[in-house]
């Protein structure tokens, strides 16, 4: 269970010589009218949630991995002043229910935005990995939890959890892309 994999956007840009109407054109066209869901169920074109400003999208594994529960628990600590000041907008996505939004919200505290992408169509077309082992080049500040004790919190959350299922597909890989209107 490895952290959310970081990839650049330029894999999808077009060279530095493209004119501004042409940059980011493939990117766009692949997902943006891809739908998301909030926590109420309501979807919304994927595009629509960075058409105005830049933001930063983290792609989490699913909810119940418990590196990404670490993770998304320090993103919550960032102060939304901050963002405001920087006009980005903080997204986390994940790929189950949008029934599982709130009770991920408030076991990790986050409060930014958060959507589901239920059929998992944008990890595919992003191309996201699934199922590849990762191998850590370090110890990641966001994790705290062993891979064993990690582990066992996340089969005990699956198991107790009102909505006992795994909250997405175990071996879908995340990513992180800072996307925007240019």
């Amino acid at each position: 269970m490895a952290a959310p994999v970081t990839r650049q956007v330029s894999a999808w840009v077009l060279s530095p010589a493209s004119s501004d109407a042409e940059r980011g054109q493939p990117l766009a066209a692949a997902v943006a009218e891809l739908p998301v869901l909030d926590a109420s169920g309501r979807r919304l074109p994927f595009g629509a949630l960075f058409r105005e400003r830049r933001a930063v999208v983290v792609f989490v594994r699913h909810f119940l991995c418990y590196v990404c529960k670490e993770y998304v628990e320090d993103l919550a600590k960032i102060p939304k002043s901050v963002l405001r000041e920087a006009d980005v907008t903080l997204i986390v996505i994940g790929q189950s229910s949008y029934h599982h939004i709130e009770p991920f919200c408030k076991l990790t505290g986050y409060s930014h935005e958060i959507y589901v992408d239920p059929e998992r169509e944008i990890y595919k077309r992003l191309g996201m990995k699934r199922g590849e082992e990762i191998s850590s080049s370090g110890q990641s500040p966001h994790i705290k939890s062993s891979l064993l004790s990690g582990s066992l919190q996340s089969l005990w959350r699956a198991v107790t959890g009102p909505l006992f299922d795994f909250q997405g597909d175990p071996a879908q890989q995340g990513g992180t892309f800072i996307l925007g209107p240019d």
